[in-house]
C-alpha cells in the first residue's frame, strides 16, 4: 500500500498500533480482575468509564492546545506517562500489593493519553499524509486498532491466565517502548501557533461555535454522542456476561472479546477497498444502527456461538462508524479549525462516561444481561428520534 511508503506515518502508524493493543489489553484485565475481586458490574463499567472521563474534561481544550504545541514532542511526552504508569501496576503487581483503586488511577492517566489521540496524533496523519488521502489512512489506522482489539483481549487472556496481572503490565511496558522509539523518529514538525493568537478559551468556543453551526459537523457529533452514550459502553460488560451467563475460562473471555475486533478489522479492509466519498455519511449512520443492534443480540444470545456472531457484526458495524467519525469532521471543517473541531469530537466522545455510569448502575440492579439489552435498544431510540440533526451530514 502506497500510504506505507510516507516513513512518518509509518511510525505515526506503529507507535498508534502499539497504544491500541494495551489500551484492549488492559481494558479485558482490569475487567477481569476488577470483577474478581469486587464481584460488581458498577466497578468494572467505572473503571472503563475513567478511562474515557479525560475526553469529556480536556478533549476541547487539547484541541486548542495542540495548535501550540509541536506534536510530535507531545507524543513523546504522552507515551512517556502511559508507560510510566503501566510500569507501575507491574511493580504493584509483583509485590502483591495491586488494589482496585491502583487500576482506577491508571486508566484515568492513560485516558488523557486517548483524548489526545484526535486532536494530535491523528491530526499529524492528516498532515502527513494530506486529507486526497485521508480517508484510506483512516481506514488503515482504524484497521490497526481493531487489529489490536483482537490482538489484545487474547493476550490479555492468555497472559493472564499463564504469567498473572504482573506479567501483562510488563507487556505493556515493552510495547510502550516500541511506540516510544517510533515517536522520537518522526520527522514532521507542524507549525506552531505562537502564544499571542487568541486565549485558549476563546479559541475552545471557537471550535463549539463552529460545531454547532455547520449543520454537517453538528450531525456528524450527535451521532457520536449517541454512539458513546448507548453502543460503545457494552463492550465493559462483555467480560461479566461471558463469565456469568456463557460460563467461559479466562481465556475464552479473551478470545471472545477479541472477535469484535476480528468483525472490526474485515469492515475496515472492506471500507478501505469498496466504499467512496458519497457513501461515507450513510456508512457512518449505518455503523452506528447496526453496533447497538448487535449490542442488543449480543446480550440476548443462550450460547457462545450466537453470541460471537454479534460481536463479530457488532466490529463491522463500530468499524464503519469508526473511519467515518475521524473523516468526516476533518474534511467538514476548515484547515485553520481542524484541530479544534476534533478537539470537539473528543468531547462527544468523553460524554461516553455517562453511558458507562448509567449502564453500571442497571447492570447492578437488573443484571448485566439486561442492562446490555436495554442500552442497545436506547441507542436505536436515539438515532431514530435525532434523525433529523444528523440527516444533512
Amino acid at each position: 500500500m502506497r500510504i506505507f511508503a510516507i516513513a512518518d506515518f509509518r511510525r505515526l502508524w506503529l507507535a498508534g498500533l502499539m497504544v491500541f493493543v494495551v489500551r484492549w489489553l488492559e481494558m479485558l484485565v482490569f475487567a477481569v480482575f476488577a470483577y474478581r475481586q469486587t464481584g460488581s458490574a458498577f466497578v468494572v463499567a467505572m473503571l472503563t468509564m475513567l478511562r474515557l472521563l479525560p475526553m469529556g474534561l480536556f478533549g476541547a481544550f487539547m484541541g486548542a492546545w495542540a495548535e501550540r504545541m509541536e506534536r510530535g514532542r507531545a507524543m513523546v511526552l504522552i507515551v512517556l506517562g502511559m508507560l510510566a504508569s503501566s510500569a507501575t501496576l507491574a511493580v504493584l503487581a509483583w509485590a502483591g500489593q495491586l488494589q482496585v483503586w491502583h487500576l482506577g488511577v491508571a486508566a484515568f492517566v492513560n485516558g488523557i493519553g486517548w483524548a489526545t489521540d484526535n486532536p494530535v496524533r491523528r491530526l499529524m496523519v492528516g498532515e502527513v499524509v494530506g486529507a486526497e488521502r485521508m480517508s484510506l489512512a483512516m481506514s488503515v489506522d482504524i484497521g490497526t486498532n481493531n487489529a489490536s482489539r483482537m490482538l489484545g483481549p487474547t493476550l490479555g487472556g492468555v497472559l493472564l491466565a499463564q504469567a498473572g496481572i504482573g506479567g501483562s503490565f510488563a507487556l505493556c511496558v515493552v510495547l510502550y517502548l516500541v511506540a516510544l522509539v517510533a515517536c522520537l523518529r518522526l520527522r514532521y514538525r507542524n507549525t506552531v501557533m505562537p502564544a499571542g493568537g487568541g486565549a485558549v478559551l476563546a479559541r475552545v468556543a471557537d471550535g463549539l461555535a463552529l460545531a454547532w453551526r455547520d449543520p454537517r459537523l453538528r450531525g456528524t457529533f450527535v451521532v457520536t454522542i449517541v454512539f458513546n452514550l448507548f453502543g460503545w459502553p457494552f463492550t465493559s460488560m462483555v467480560p461479566v456476561i461471558a463469565q456469568d451467563h456463557l460460563r467461559l475460562s479466562t481465556e475464552g473471555i479473551g478470545l471472545l472479546a477479541s472477535l469484535d475486533g476480528v468483525g472490526a478489522f474485515c469492515g475496515a479492509v472492506a471500507v478501505a477497498l469498496l466504499v467512496r466519498p458519497r457513501s461515507y455519511a450513510a456508512i457512518y449512520v449505518a455503523g452506528c444502527a447496526v453496533y447497538c443492534g448487535m449490542v442488543t443480540l449480543f446480550a440476548l444470545a443462550p450460547h457462545t456461538a450466537l453470541a460471537a456472531f454479534a460481536l463479530l457484526m457488532v466490529g463491522i458495524g463500530g468499524a464503519g462508524f469508526s473511519i467515518m467519525q475521524a473523516t468526516l469532521v476533518y474534511l467538514a471543517a476548515p484547515v485553520e479549525m481542524r484541530s479544534r473541531a476534533l478537539g470537539v469530537l473528543s468531547v462527544c466522545i468523553g460524554l461516553g462516561p455517562i453511558g458507562f455510569f448509567n449502564l453500571g448502575l442497571m447492570a447492578d440492579a437488573m443484571g448485566a444481561q439486561s442492562a446490555t439489552v436495554a442500552t442497545g435498544l436506547e441507542g436505536l431510540a436515539a438515532l431514530a428520534l435525532t434523525w433529523p440533526m444528523w440527516r444533512k451530514i
